[in-house]
């Protein structure tokens, strides 16, 4: 019989590459989620049964046993950006984490991968970095052989980072941007699954990876980059910090208000983050030690960010057009 991982946040940006790359390899693949109906659209991964969404909410420990139950992997994928009623970073990065790897051990699971995050530190300001870094610690604990991937931000079709503020464009001539000197060092969700995948089947050796794309670059040049994929001129303004988190408290308290149903476009807490940078530090294991060769982001937004264009599939042919020479008849 095939191999099982159970997949705990499957259908998440992240997950859903993890599944389709585990399905490819002939493993049966549960993807748990807390809305299987939501997740139908992994089946497709797969032949007929071998991927299944099932249901799981990683808060009750019944339930993340009933899904991990047989399996010979586990990937935890599951991760938050803001805070929403009883979903907390605490509730959801930290004992979620801690919970999930216990249980993995006492069911006698091969291989277990924890997606985390660079940034990830136990004495930042930030309760997101501060629950990664203690999920990392009681992964480890409860789970010593486990891989532990630090991606920096992650892009590819469907992700929150590009998409986001390319639809900002069309709505504001004006982009605004918390943090503009940050870097980042932008790293495709592919490549990130790739490495998940290793770490399943036992082809990666147990520790922490940083993962990062072959660039670094600062907030605003990356705008900058988006906005020529997608010809479009919009001002780039940086905002001050003091503004920003005066303005990711309103915004806060907007969402406890309504019990998490309105979320604003920036949190107190991702104020902090941005603060930092989102980079591979020096000395840490990378890609490079998986035998992986990172993708650059122009080989792969202007696959999905051309629909932001203003002529959207239109854009390359209008242009080539307007490099056609008009031909008099010939004398």
């Amino acid at each position: 019989m095939a191999k099982l991982v159970t997949i705990y946040g499957g259908s998440g940006f992240i997950g859903r590459y993890i599944a389709r790359r585990m399905a490819k390899l002939g493993w049966r693949v549960r993807v748990a989620v807390r809305r299987p109906n939501d997740a139908h659209f992994t089946k497709t991964y797969g032949v007929v049964g071998q991927v299944e969404p099932v249901f799981c909410n990683i808060r009750d420990d019944d339930s993340v046993r009933r899904v991990m139950q047989g399996a010979d992997a586990v990937v935890n994928c599951v991760g938050i950006l803001a805070e929403a009623g009883k979903q907390t970073f605490e509730a959801v990065q930290q004992q979620g984490a801690a919970r999930i790897a216990r249980i993995a051990a006492q069911e006698g699971v091969e291989h277990l991968v924890q997606i985390s995050a660079i940034g990830a530190d136990a004495g930042s300001d930030s309760a997101y970095a501060r629950t990664k870094a203690a999920g990392e610690q009681a992964v480890q604990q409860n789970f010593p052989g486990a891989v532990i991937l630090r991606p920096s931000i992650v892009f590819g079709p469907g992700d929150g980072f590009f998409n986001r503020f390319a639809s900002m464009t069309r709505l504001s001539p004006v982009l605004p941007l918390v943090g503009p000197d940050t870097k980042f060092q932008p790293v495709y969700v592919d490549d990130v699954a790739h490495a998940a995948e290793l770490g399943a089947t036992g082809r990666a050796e147990p520790d922490i990876y940083e993962l990062g794309g072959p660039d670094v670059e600062s907030f605003r040049d990356l705008m900058a980059q988006m906005l020529r994929t997608i010809r479009r001129r919009r001002m780039i303004v940086g905002l001050p910090f003091g503004l920003a988190r005066i303005m990711g408290r309103f915004f806060g308290g907007v969402s406890k208000v309504s019990g998490g149903i309105l979320q604003g476009p920036i949190t107190e807490d991702q104020v902090e983050q941005l603060k930092r940078d989102n980079v591979v530090h020096e000395g840490v294991k990378t890609f490079a030690d998986l035998g992986i060769v990172p993708t650059p982001t122009e080989a792969v937004l202007p696959d999905y960010l051309w629909r932001f264009r203003p002529s959207g599939q239109y854009a390359e042919i209008k242009e080539s057009a307007r490099n056609l020479r008009h031909k008099g008849p010939q004398t």
